[in-house]
């Protein structure tokens, strides 16, 4: 598994790089103490892992995981526990390890790691107004899929996972419901249950507290049907 280290201290660089070379699994590409020169190297090269500092001059770990399109995996080293909440906001990030970091932490990381699935799949939607946006697209094995928003039908959570069904496919995301919330159109979507988002322009019939788009019964909340009856053009 190819890594590379992100860090602006030279001492904890090379605290990492040990614990990397004592990780058979691991291989160690490169090393860089800023972000900038990071993002270069991975403009023309893939990694499996990325160990990445948040405090850095200019250029926080956070505001370098929001400038790639398709981030690996991301073990965050950093002294400051604050952040942890916001860390794991992002698919991407494995685990987060706090400075001085032992061995042991490291390798608990690094099983962690083992234990996920080898595709990754992440939601992309750089769009600042939703609203104006057409498409969103979905990372899967390193492929970039659009997806329109028009063509979608039903967003289901599922556990850890989000099952978005289209006219013509449907797409497994691990990711949450709230997250993939955001990213949609308010004029187009609503969450009608606590485990599905619909696009109201794909309702074929509304019965009781459920509603039926192509051939899925969707259950209604009693707290959301009053705001699924706003949405609608009645007579």
């Amino acid at each position: 598994m190819n890594c590379i280290i992100i860090d602006d201290e030279e001492m904890a660089r090379a605290i990492i790089e040990k614990m990397i070379q004592n990780t058979p699994q691991l291989n160690l590409s490169q090393e860089f103490s800023n972000a900038i020169q990071a993002i270069k190297y991975l403009n023309q090269n893939e990694v499996d892992l990325i160990f990445l500092d948040i405090h850095m001059p200019d250029f926080t770990g956070f505001d370098f995981i929001q400038s790639l399109k398709n981030p690996p995996r991301i073990i965050l080293i950093t002294s400051d526990k604050d952040f942890a909440i916001e860390a794991f906001e992002y698919e991407c990030i494995v685990d987060y390890l706090v400075k001085p970091i032992t061995e042991d932490r490291f390798q608990k990381a690094i099983q962690k790691l083992n234990t996920l699935p080898l595709a990754t799949t992440t939601i992309i939607n750089k769009n600042s107004g939703k609203d104006n946006a057409n498409e969103f697209y979905i990372n899967i094995d390193r492929r970039l899929i659009k997806i329109e928003f028009a063509m979608v039908n039903i967003v289901e959570a599922k556990g850890d996972y989000i099952h978005i069904k289209t006219e013509n496919k449907n797409y497994v995301v691990h990711s949450t419901l709230k997250k993939i919330e955001d990213k949609l159109p308010e004029s187009l979507f609503l969450k009608v249950h606590r485990s599905f988002i619909i696009n109201t322009k794909k309702i074929i019939d509304i019965e009781d507290n459920s509603v039926l788009i192509g051939k899925d019964v969707i259950p209604v909340s009693r707290a959301n049907r009053p705001v699924l009856m706003k949405r609608l053009n009645l007579l």
